[in-house]
């Protein structure tokens, strides 16, 4: 009953993701193929549960391997593609595949998945927002992919409550499952570590001579040699005439072995149809977006100590993983948003209907009198502070609630702000 209620997982909300997915095509479409072996190679390790007894915790390791080496593909797919036209939706993948992993987690699997769902919640409210006035076949591939680990959640809530359940009597397979065929020729995964190489009981016989000299007491100093008059450099003045004191060379690349410095990319900015990227740039005030259409994208990445100016309206600008960075715009049709940024700021002269705030440490919103109805959504982010427009040119700060007090009314939750002491 657990193998069949996982195939219809499969073949119900998961098969609809594929073949959405294989419409919409490209990246997508290239993704989704590395869904399905993750999704496959789990159900060969489901299957295996009900077949033998639960095995050491090294061996269920290795038969792990193929589901992880295919979350490891679907998660480095979407970083070498962030100029894809379909970010969000690689996003939305990758952020949630982890749920894959409940069958590691006791005693609540269930709750994981959910959390999961929840991680990859964000992008795909953006793929429903980019996507719902413009081709109907994103917003269904968002929800079967939502849809898909709901079920996931009830079927662990039903057959594997308290974690996965070994039903089997059968001892291990010596190979491990067998992994599924990787796409595009991906390397298979690297053998299992051998334990035995690296236990320390070889060195037992070292260390009890050790042990034995230090247990000597007094009489370990017997063998030390008496230091001389004509050894000792104050009574000996031409011992003082050494070689000069040896110094640690300097180092080249990371021959010390200390941490490696980071990687420098050039910089980036382009425009590629719709978006106009942004990335790598390093204390350049002078970034200069203009002649965008109303359906352009800006989007910025690790850019740091820059200034981007944005003239015209466009559909959104994000700025993701960006350092004391600056932003001045004119309007945008939907959104500004902030991802994984520190001491980050933004003005717009015209207006702009929401700005989203996830991860970021440190954000300034000036606004201006046409934008006095935005709306802000912010999420796992402190130090946020909105500057409001006066007659007299000045500005207004205010600070966005960090803390929130929540009570039990009932069957349901009330939340309310907390106002800072400071």
């Amino acid at each position: 009953m657990s193998v069949n209620g996982y195939q219809d997982i499969i073949a119900g909300p998961l098969s609809q993701y594929l073949a959405l997915s294989a419409k919409i095509g490209g990246d997508v479409a290239q993704h989704a193929q590395f869904v399905k072996l993750a999704f496959d190679a789990q159900l060969q390790y489901v299957t295996l549960a009900t077949q033998i007894a639960q095995p050491p915790q090294p061996k269920q390791m290795e038969l792990l391997k193929p589901t992880s080496t295919q979350i490891s593909a679907i998660q480095d797919f979407r970083e070498k593609q962030r100029a894809s036209p379909f970010f969000n939706h690689l996003s939305a993948i990758s952020e949630s595949i982890p749920a894959l992993g409940w069958v590691c987690v006791s005693p609540t699997p269930g709750p994981h998945v959910k959390e999961m769902n929840d991680a990859g919640q964000f992008y795909t409210n953006r793929v429903l927002k980019e996507w719902k006035e413009k081709d109907a076949k994103h917003v269904e591939w968002a929800r079967a992919w939502v849809q898909t680990l709901t079920e996931l959640q009830a079927y662990i809530k039903q057959y594997h409550t308290t974690g996965l359940v070994w039903s089997g009597k059968g001892a291990a397979p010596a190979g491990g499952a067998p992994p599924p065929p990787p796409p595009g020729g991906l390397p298979p995964p690297p053998p299992p570590l051998d334990l035995d190489a690296l236990k320390l009981d070889s060195s037992g016989d070292d260390r009890s001579a050790l042990f034995a000299q230090i247990n000597q007491g007094a009489a370990i100093t017997q063998n030390l040699k008496k230091v001389t008059a004509d050894m000792q450099t104050h009574k000996n003045p031409t011992l003082r005439t050494g070689p000069a004191p040896f110094k640690t060379p300097a180092q080249h690349g990371n021959a010390g072995g200390g941490p490696a410095a980071p990687v420098v990319k050039d910089p980036v900015f382009t425009r590629d149809g719709k978006k106009w990227l942004i990335e790598y740039q390093k204390k350049n005030t002078g970034l200069l977006v203009e002649n965008a259409e109303m359906n352009n994208v800006v989007y910025m990445f690790k850019c740091e100590g820059s200034t981007l100016t944005v003239k015209g309206k466009v559909n959104n600008i994000v700025l993701d993983s960006c350092k004391k960075c600056s932003l001045l715009f004119d309007s945008v049709v939907a959104s500004v948003e902030f991802v994984n940024c520190q001491s980050v700021q933004m003005q717009v002269l015209g207006n702009v209907p929401t700005v989203s705030i996830d991860k970021t440490d440190g954000c300034q919103m000036y606004l201006s009198k046409d934008s006095l109805g935005v709306e802000i959504v912010s999420s796992k982010s402190s130090e946020m502070n909105i500057l409001l427009p006066q007659a007299n040119g000045d500005y207004t700060e205010l600070a966005l609630p960090e803390q929130y007090k929540t009570t039990i009314a009932g069957k349901t939750l009330k939340t309310v702000c907390v106002d800072s002491l400071g």
